[in-house]
């Protein structure tokens, strides 16, 4: 089966290098992470790169994508364990909602300080919704299971990966739930 790869800019900067920066090293590592794990599995995936930006709904707007298709990450602390969250860029979590599909008392929204160390090869708030990779208990929301494709940053701010959302399912075989409200 034949892999395919491409690169595509929205917005091309001169001189714009997704790697450049100090956090460069950081960024190559979990980008050839990725395209090695799905390489190894077989899936096809689409990469882009943008100019930095650091909210889903600024990479969506980047990239041209629906907010509804571009997966984001938000990490919560539930009776103390750490889980990942996967929701689309244009809805919020509803933690009333979180706290009864994950069924426990005690949640928190983490923040990036929290939970950074867990994802030492990402850039801090840009880790694929792949928690399987770093042994985290992932939740994707009901609205994204929806999609066909899913569009995610891939551990950097610069850098995206597009997927068969049932090609992700099958990678990382999440838990789905009802979880999130519209923005």
């Amino acid at each position: 089966m034949d892999l395919e790869y491409t690169i595509f800019q929205s917005n091309p900067l001169n001189n714009f290098s997704p790697i450049s920066g100090e956090d460069g090293v950081i960024a190559m590592t979990v980008i050839k992470k990725l395209k090695d794990y799905l390489e190894k599995n077989q899936v096809r995936y689409e990469g882009g790169v943008h100019e930095p930006v650091y909210t889903s709904q600024e990479i969506a707007a980047s990239m041209h994508v629906p907010g509804k298709e571009l997966a984001k990450v938000v990490m919560v602390k539930a009776d103390g364990k750490m889980v990942m969250l996967v929701l689309p860029a244009s809805y919020r979590v509803d933690t009333k909602k979180v706290k009864k599909v994950l069924k426990c008392k005690r949640l928190g929204i983490s923040k990036e300080k929290d939970f950074e160390e867990l994802f030492p090869d990402c850039e801090v708030g840009a880790m694929p919704p792949f928690g399987n990779l770093y042994d985290l208990e992932v939740w994707v929301d009901q609205v994204l299971a929806e999609d066909e494709f899913i569009v995610f940053q891939a551990g950097s701010h610069v850098e995206t990966l597009k997927i068969k959302y049932n090609d992700y399912v099958q990678l990382v075989n999440p838990k789905v739930g009802d979880f999130s409200v519209h923005l």
